[in-house]
């Protein structure tokens, strides 16, 4: 079932402009992903010999971050566009609604992991919780621990 036939006219006139527009943005946003990629893998390896591990760790994983951040959100853009000239049936809108909905997930998850520490009140008692940067979640046991009754 086509459930986008009434806008099959504008669609056909716009489609030759935006195709390529959208084949254009998704080769630039996985470009900006490896170039983030490789500038962050850069940035570590310089600072591994001049600060302490853990902190160029840090620095790494955020810096990754923002590179894989800004190309998934070029590549958003591009699926958004990719969705005004696909032919609109349930399947392909399904698809389409899928893969922005994986990607702003991914997006909102590095965003949230890259913002750094956060603050939180339970209770009256005030935490300070960290992001999550290693499988070792001792901290998280020693902070629960440590907190007053």
């Amino acid at each position: 079932m086509d459930i986008g036939s009434e806008a099959g006219g504008v669609a056909s006139l716009i489609a030759p402009i935006l195709k390529p527009l959208a084949t254009g943005l998704e080769f630039f946003g996985v470009g900006v992903i490896l170039v983030g990629v490789l500038i962050a893998t850069v940035g570590y390896v310089r600072d591994v010999f001049s600060t302490e591990q853990r902190e160029a760790y840090e620095r790494y994983r955020a810096n990754l971050g923002r590179g894989i951040l800004l190309g998934l959100e070029i590549l958003i853009g591009a699926d958004i566009i990719a969705t005004i000239i696909a032919p609109l049936t349930w399947g392909s809108v399904g698809l389409l609604g899928l893969i922005v909905l994986i990607r702003t997930f991914l997006s909102f998850s590095l965003g949230e992991a890259s913002a750094g520490p956060v603050d939180l009140r339970r209770e009256g008692r005030e935490f300070r919780i960290r992001a999550i940067h290693t499988n070792d979640f001792d901290w998280i046991f020693k902070a629960l621990k440590s907190s007053p009754n």
